[in-house]
């Protein structure tokens, strides 16, 4: 009996022993994919909501096009999505009659901590408001839209030079001073260019090389951020380097998932609901 129990028991320890090695080839093989996807630099990981500031910075000058006043709503869009990939937000069920995107609420699903300040931020907002709120109020409300001033204190406040002092945290950009005749300014010029590339490289081939009809079965992430991009008004500067075919081909396919019915694919398998319903807000 006893030299049972001990056969029964090296046969556990030897069991267990496979599985722990089992789970360390597991995590071995997805830390590996993580750098793959990362370009093999880890401090090189970037939020979507940093993804598409670093399209739209200038290069040398380190800030945004002045001229671009859509990129604010765009940002806040990302976070939304952002925190929907993490598992943190969802929307309210559809019901018998199943209600349109727009018309259906933000809920919480977890107040866990994200790890990133402003959206451990607009989370707490989310969490916290008394009356649940569209996708759209939220995209407002995060930009500081509203006239109503109760619930002015949603407002995100200096997004894009937070979300460039990461970058530069990151290693992707570096801190300058410029003169503008009547004040100094704050700048963040591209300090690595690699990152940047494969950024631009990564969003080229998702609509030429890379191109696939179905926009499920594309990167949900790649997806969010040619669509933000796109309501940003950056996504032309990651076609500029493009030949004249090649840009006319990939604005098309743009076209294309921006005539998508968001309804429609948001009730498909597997599709992120508030993905679809930030993409609602923007191609409505």
């Amino acid at each position: 009996m006893t030299s049972l129990i001990q056969r029964s028991s090296g046969l556990v320890q030897r069991r267990t022993e496979r599985e722990e090695e089992e789970d360390r080839d597991r995590d071995g093989q997805e830390e590996e994919e993580d750098r793959d996807r990362s370009g093999g630099d880890k401090e090189a990981r970037l939020t979507l909501m940093e993804e598409v500031l670093l399209l739209g910075l200038k290069d040398r000058e380190g800030y945004t096009s002045f001229w671009n006043d859509c990129i604010s709503a765009g940002l806040r869009g990302c976070m939304l999505i952002e925190l929907a990939f993490r598992g943190r937000i969802t929307l309210e069920a559809g019901g018998m009659r199943r209600k349109s995107l727009l018309a259906r609420k933000v809920v919480c699903k977890s107040d866990a901590p994200t790890g990133d300040v402003m959206l451990d931020e607009a989370l707490k907002h989310i969490k916290e408001t008394p009356t649940p709120e569209t996708v759209q109020s939220w995209i407002e409300l995060l930009s500081g839209e509203t006239w109503n001033p109760l619930k002015l204190h949603f407002q995100l406040r200096n997004v894009r030079e937070r979300l460039a002092k990461n970058l530069v945290e990151k290693g992707v950009l570096t801190t300058e001073k410029q003169n503008f005749l009547l004040f100094d300014m704050t700048t963040h010029p591209l300090t690595n260019n690699n990152i940047k590339q494969r950024l631009i490289k990564k969003v080229q081939e998702a609509v030429l090389d890379k191109w696939v009809k179905d926009p499920h079965r594309m990167d949900k992430r790649l997806l969010a951020l040619i669509y933000l991009a796109h309501s940003s008004d950056v996504i032309e500067n990651a076609f500029a380097p493009l030949l004249d075919d090649q840009y006319d081909l990939a604005m098309k396919r743009v076209r294309q998932l921006l005539d998508l019915d968001p309804e429609i694919e948001s009730s498909k398998p597997n599709a992120n609901e508030i993905l679809w319903a930030v993409v609602a807000t923007f191609t409505k």
